[in-house]
């Protein structure tokens, strides 16, 4: 640490404010502009929004990842339908019960053996239609890169979308690494969305270089007017809306978005390469720019000294590493000198 400047691989919510995200903010500052979403800002925000998914699809700002996801699934559920997502789901870990508490949704949990749906397991929870007795199943929920790292791939999405509507659900997708997704399998975000048959995305941009900004992206036309409903009842709405929307502008207009996940990727990659070999710890390859090793209950806590990061399973003694769009070569080889050294102990 030198002046109180550290770096870690416990999250990619850890990292900074990408520079040219800071200066599209700083550019705009001066002047007035109206509240609410109706500056010229947003406005260009929505063209960059139907570039890259089509034009159908209509993007609404949000503060964070949870507010997205809760008011996007508050908008495709009524109050007595559910959403089928896997055990290991943002929605139904990390969010503090949100989607319960805020939106009132039903979860349908399905386990999974590396955090990703198929139709098959969709089948366990999608059942019970016309049953008064039953949540009734409405919105299949996948994120991609998943909680574990995985990616569906752009065939996969495309099976569970089908698989929806065919049952009459919609498909929605958490896309808080969705830039990361679309880096791993080499396509544009369209192609795993709007060309998949996706109903709506939690577009994320925080964990990808920005300071502080999401946004629901509809692109099925009938979720369109309950949004901005469900955005100011969900308290999403930003009065300084501009200063959210420049920021997903500054990434999404250009490939800053793509850049930034591949070196995350990428280090992902590095990290791996480093360690895998190790004697003691057990890791699969990444897929985008998380790893999950498993270690010696005894190096944990000396490596958490080295650089900060989360146990992911104590049972197993699992942690989880994430690389970030500002990580560097020197904070790999160095972690993964330390590792060397832990372990040869």
């Amino acid at each position: 640490m030198v002046d109180g400047i550290w770096r870690g691989f416990a999250s990619d919510n850890y990292a900074g404010i990408h520079p040219e995200i800071l200066d599209a903010m700083s550019k705009i500052n001066d002047g007035h502009q109206v509240a609410y979403g109706d500056d010229i800002y947003t406005e260009q925000l929505s063209g960059v929004i139907k570039k890259q998914f089509g034009n159908s699809a209509e993007a609404f700002p949000v503060f964070n990842g949870t507010g997205a996801n809760v008011i996007t699934l508050q908008a495709m559920c009524k109050p007595w339908e559910a959403v089928v997502c896997a055990t290991s789901a943002h929605i139904n870990v990390d969010e503090g019960g949100a989607p319960e508490k805020v939106a009132g949704i039903k979860l349908l949990q399905v386990e999974t053996p590396d955090g990703k749906l198929t139709p098959e397991l969709v089948d366990k929870q999608a059942w019970g239609f016309g049953n008064e007795h039953r949540a009734q199943p409405k919105v299949v929920s996948i994120t991609n890169s998943t909680e574990y790292g995985t990616v569906y791939t752009v065939d996969e999405v495309k099976a569970l979308a089908d698989h929806a509507h065919s049952l009459g659900m919609y498909i929605h997708l958490d896309g808080a690494r969705i830039s990361n997704a679309a880096a791993s399998l080499g396509t544009s975000l369209r192609a795993f969305t709007t060309d998949a048959g996706v109903d709506a995305v939690s577009l994320g941009g925080t964990k990808n270089g920005a300071m502080g900004a999401e946004a629901a992206v509809i692109m099925n036309p009938d979720l369109v007017p309950a949004m901005k409903y469900v955005r100011k009842s969900g308290m999403q709405l930003a009065s300084k809306m501009r200063f959210i929307s420049i920021q997903l502008v500054a990434m999404f207009e250009s490939d800053l978005w793509l850049k930034n996940a591949q070196h995350s990727n990428a280090m992902a990659q590095e990290l791996y390469q480093g360690i895998k070999d190790i004697p003691g710890v057990e890791v699969q390859a990444p897929q985008a720019n998380a790893l999950f090793p498993i270690l010696p209950a005894a190096s944990i806590e000396p490596l958490q000294n080295v650089a900060k990061f989360y146990v992911w399973d104590h049972m197993i003694n699992q942690v989880r590493w994430m690389c970030s769009w500002d990580t560097t070569q020197a904070d790999v080889d160095s972690f993964v000198a330390a590792v060397k050294r832990e372990l040869s102990n």
